[in-house]
């Protein structure tokens, strides 16, 4: 029931050169550890839905889920975005760019989008 994000992040090399293996810095909101190394990024589902239908169960989910990247500069937060976009579209469909920011207590900065992933059940 979950849409496989980090699969298809973690198997991209221009992903994997930018947030590492053995972990990729790409974490469920709230999972990434302290003081993890910069740049890396986080996701959470924001909603989702079945696909309802007359006389008969769902086949699939449909998924919001909005992803944050952080680092140093905001070149940086950019170029992982993009890198993270192109490894999702081939997948999901990237429907909102939520802007930039800084972190008032790091300093960090963010650059977040949201994507609609649909999910067939098996």
């Amino acid at each position: 029931m979950t849409p496989p994000i980090f699969q298809v992040c973690a198997a991209d090399p221009a992903v994997t050169a930018l947030l590492g293996t053995g972990p990729t810095r790409l974490f469920p909101f709230g999972e990434a550890p302290q003081d993890v190394t910069l740049p890396y990024a986080v996701w959470q589902t924001i909603s989702g839905l079945p696909e309802n239908y007359l006389g008969q169960v769902p086949d699939l989910d449909s998924y919001t889920i909005q992803i944050d990247v952080y680092a140093g500069r905001g070149s940086e937060a950019r170029q992982v975005a993009a890198a993270l976009r192109d490894a999702i579209e081939p997948h999901a469909y990237v429907v909102g760019w939520n802007g930039e920011s800084t972190d008032p207590d790091t300093g960090h900065k963010r650059y977040g989008f949201d994507i609609e992933w649909y999910v067939h059940r098996a």
